[in-house]
């Protein structure tokens, strides 16, 4: 099937890049103004001058750099740290001896804040701890000794670039969860449309051709017929939207991307073995069950998804229809049925019913020792292996009815024997 991409992005941590972008820049000139009101200082100013000469051009040509999270790599940001540190463990080689145990500021400054806040919103909050740590390491070498000033600037650095690495992390979750909402009321809204358009035109033609051909009758009636059935199977495309959407999300540089694309269901049909449908993801009961709907069967569903294990799911669905395998055979190929699926909180049933006459008493017991076992073995016994039960229900005139039920902790056999191996 072929694939339809649509992609929505947004993004709340943008602002942030530009405020950093702002933040270097500011710093950066800070940090030169600091040098010039203190030179009387400095031992080696030339060396700072050099610096500071590196440090202004660095921040000037990285702009772009800090402009979103797909530009700002990782190479940049362990090139971009180690300009901070460089500064820092510099800073005891270029000013007097004095000036460094009485804890005045280091060549970057405040400048080597804004390196790891880099890290933070590119990474979350694990990438500025580390950032802050390796920064923390360099001031306490550059003084020689741990002070109480040293703790101050390091512990100050660090929780205010957790704080803000952990805000981008739930502000990058929000905009998933946003961007998935978006999306699907955005399809929601579509296939409403879609549903409108499809009723105000083909299912009402097709709705129509099966009136006059069942009126006409001959082979225009075998034309209504198949009219029918396909007005059925559309509804109920239409009406319950059966084909299995996934969202995939990934982070660009406008913030968060979701991916919505159109898969084949890998069960679609009953009892199909379904390549992935031994790896334990629940199965929709109403995905396997939509196939049997048409002009003779009708089928109805909840709203909303109906999991179960892979293995119970097939089951169930085989005996569903061996039991209007059953209405065919011995009701007729004209006998109507219909289909209840009910999504109980403590258990799934399924009740498959017919109008037909309905079975004498003590028939299905004569069929077993007669050995025609279509009820015991594949209704009652595909019930039985996954935990379930099934219940037939039949009065004379009143038709049949066949409840199925499975427990929500069905025993998934084929698994477990997969497991034991």
């Amino acid at each position: 099937m072929a694939r339809r991409e649509k992609v929505m992005r947004m993004s709340v941590e943008q602002p942030l890049w530009r405020a950093l972008t702002a933040y270097r820049v500011l710093t950066m000139l800070y940090a030169i103004g600091l040098f010039v009101a203190a030179y009387e200082t400095f031992s080696r100013p030339w060396l700072a001058i050099g610096y500071y000469a590196v440090l202004a051009a660095w921040t000037l040509a990285t702009v772009p750099k800090v402009s979103g999270a797909a530009s700002c790599t990782k190479r940049f940001l362990a090139v971009d740290l180690a300009v901070a540190l460089t500064g820092i463990l510099l800073t005891p080689v270029a000013v007097e001896h004095w000036r460094v145990v009485d804890g005045g500021p280091t060549l970057p400054s405040i400048w080597t804040a804004g390196s790891v806040l880099a890290f933070a919103i590119k990474g979350g909050w694990r990438w500025a701890a580390f950032a802050s740590m390796l920064v923390g390491v360099a001031n306490v070498v550059q003084r020689g000794a741990f002070s109480r000033d040293t703790l101050h600037n390091v512990l100050l650095v660090c929780i205010a670039s957790i704080a803000i690495g952990y805000v981008v992390e739930v502000a990058r979750a929000s905009e998933r969860t946003l961007a998935r909402a978006l999306e699907i009321e955005a399809a929601t809204r579509e296939r409403e449309r879609l549903a409108r358009d499809i009723h105000d035109s083909v299912l009402q033609v097709l709705a129509m051709v099966q009136r006059r051909g069942t009126a006409i009758g001959g082979e225009a009636a075998e034309l209504g017929r198949m009219a029918g059935e396909q007005e059925v199977a559309l509804r109920t495309l239409v009406a319950g939207g059966l084909i299995p959407i996934s969202y995939a999300s990934e982070d660009a540089s406008q913030g968060a991307v979701v991916r919505l694309v159109e898969e084949p269901d890998e069960a679609a049909e009953p009892g199909a073995d379904g390549a992935g449908a031994t790896d334990g993801t629940p199965r929709d009961l109403r995905l396997l069950l939509a196939p049997f709907a048409g002009s003779k069967v009708t089928l109805s569903e909840p709203g909303a998804a109906v999991p179960l294990p892979p293995h119970a799911a097939r089951e169930l669905t085989a005996a569903v229809g061996a039991a209007l395998d059953n209405v065919r055979k011995h009701v007729g190929a004209d006998a109507r049925a219909w289909i209840l699926v009910e999504d109980e909180p403590d258990a799934v049933i399924v009740t498959v019913r017919d109008d037909g006459p309905g079975i004498p008493e003590g028939r299905l017991a004569q069929a077993e020792g007669e050995g025609r076992l279509g009820v015991a073995l594949s209704i009652r016994g595909r019930l039985r292996d996954i935990g379930g039960t099934a219940e037939l229900i039949s009065v004379p005139g009143q038709g049949t009815e066949v409840e199925l039920r499975v427990p929500r902790a069905a025993r998934d056999v084929r698994g477990k024997a997969e497991s034991e191996r």
